[in-house]
């Protein structure tokens, strides 16, 4: 297999750079942590729904959910409030919405911005994920043991992570799926990943579709 020139990978990396220049981070508001519906509420609640509204998500409701997702829960050790093998926390959210594509950075809770490419419709096979508010895929980052290891635990944190959000999404009224059928070639070429990150699940968020 032919393998990129150091040439060719810095003109990737700087074409990926410019393009992310044009969009600036989002500092997020702070996280809401009290409220919502009790648990065993949210668990009733909860359910895969495909039919989402077009409006956009506040600002407020994105960064609650992003913190409900894989946010730092214990700002004293950086634990996050999903687990992960080892603490090794090896797991991106990114944020696909109308504007960009953006990284969740979970420390500074702040979205860094990827590229302004609308990528939505890459993030599944069904139409709706192209222009629901925000679709998040889950990357897995190549990681310490044998390649089924980071397999399994790149599945068990995707995992663990889509039902925070669904759990999250039931409290507050939202709609949710999580999607496994990708084109994750192109996808991943749009997302700019690198050769050891690995796209394991997206999930569409909105506000339910009124009938």
């Amino acid at each position: 297999m032919h393998k990129p020139s150091i040439v060719s990978s810095f003109v990737i990396f700087f074409c990926a750079t410019l393009a992310a220049q044009e969009l600036s981070p989002v500092a997020l508001p702070k996280p809401q942590t009290d409220g919502g519906k009790p648990l065993m509420q949210a668990l009733r609640d909860r359910a895969s729904q495909r039919e989402f509204a077009s409006d956009a998500l506040s600002p407020q409701v994105l960064s609650n959910l992003l913190w409900a997702a894989w946010g730092v829960s214990r700002p004293e050790s950086g634990k996050r409030t999903a687990p992960s093998a080892m603490n090794r926390q090896e797991m991106d959210i990114y944020v696909a919405t109308a504007d960009g594509l953006y990284r969740y950075e979970a420390k500074e809770h702040r979205l860094q911005p990827v590229t302004k490419d609308d990528v939505r419709a890459l993030t599944g096979t069904q139409p709706y994920v192209g222009t629901a508010p925000v679709n998040l895929i889950y990357v897995s980052r190549a990681g310490g043991g044998s390649a089924e290891d980071q397999a399994i635990y790149g599945g068990a944190h995707a995992g663990f992570i889509s039902e925070n959000v669904y759990l999250f999404c039931a409290s507050e009224g939202l709609a949710t799926v999580v999607r496994a059928s990708i084109n994750r070639e192109a996808l991943a070429k749009a997302m700019q990943l690198g050769p050891g990150q690995k796209i394991v699940l997206a999930q569409t968020i909105g506000y339910p579709k009124k009938k």
